[in-house]
């Protein structure tokens, strides 16, 4: 059976030791788990040029996490000195990566960073800092209570999972049209939909690459993404 390639855009990376200069790279976890779920992983250039034509070959997309985005792409007219890793052209890619699946219908599956990304691109804002160590959600593996009925609860199957962090942002207001899908224990937006959405969509703020290779719960959100895309295929 033919593998639905899945675009994931590619992040920039100052150094790469294998290739001995500048690179774009993706998390080999990331990758890993899309092929496990019979995908065929495909890295794609930041670059906003033909998004729509370009993403028109896929059959869905993964937006990984990465960097924080730009404050001002939310609204904010200050930066907090915790924000790190910001390119304005990463940042312009991932945005009209968002809107055009879903525009467009193509399967979507956002992770960490690309959570916020959709967050913002359709007029959601995000909390610079969650206030810093002890208070933010890197390094830590907490559980996330997530609501029936939606398409995170049917592809992972279970109403509470252990989920793997690394994020000092979150959702501060939400876009219109999402709904929130999970939450940890202290409030934070573990997840959103687009029920009214033209296509298969589901975000997670966590990880679930990290410990997707050992806990069939967090693969499942990949295998999701991947029949969706083989269905819509």
């Amino acid at each position: 059976m033919t593998r639905p390639v899945i675009a994931i855009p590619a992040r920039f990376s100052a150094t790469a030791s294998a290739l001995r200069y500048a690179a774009e790279v993706n998390a080999r976890a990331l990758i890993e788990a899309v092929w496990r779920a019979g995908g065929e992983p495909v890295s794609v250039h930041p670059a906003v040029h033909d998004v729509a034509a370009r993403l028109d070959r896929f059959d869905g997309v993964l937006l990984p996490g990465g960097g924080d985005l730009a404050p001002h792409r939310y609204g904010a007219t200050d930066t907090h000195d915790s924000v790190y890793d910001v390119d304005e052209v990463q940042d312009a890619f991932d945005l009209e990566v968002a809107r055009t699946a879903l525009e467009s219908g193509l399967p979507l599956l956002a992770i960490c960073r690309g959570l916020q990304v959709v967050n913002v691109a359709l007029g959601g804002s995000l909390e610079q800092d969650m206030g810093g160590p002890g208070s933010d959600h890197r390094q830590v593996v907490h559980p996330v209570a997530i609501q029936p009925g939606t398409l995170l609860e049917q592809a992972i199957g279970e109403h509470k999972v252990e989920a793997s962090c690394y994020h000092h942002q979150r959702v501060s207001s939400i876009a219109e049209g999402l709904v929130i899908t999970a939450r940890a224990a202290d409030g934070t937006v573990e997840g959103i939909e687009l029920p009214d959405g033209r296509g298969w969509f589901t975000a997670v703020q966590w990880h679930p690459e990290d410990t997707a290779y050992e806990d069939p719960a967090q693969q499942s959100l990949f295998n999701a993404l991947v029949r969706a895309a083989r269905d819509r295929h």
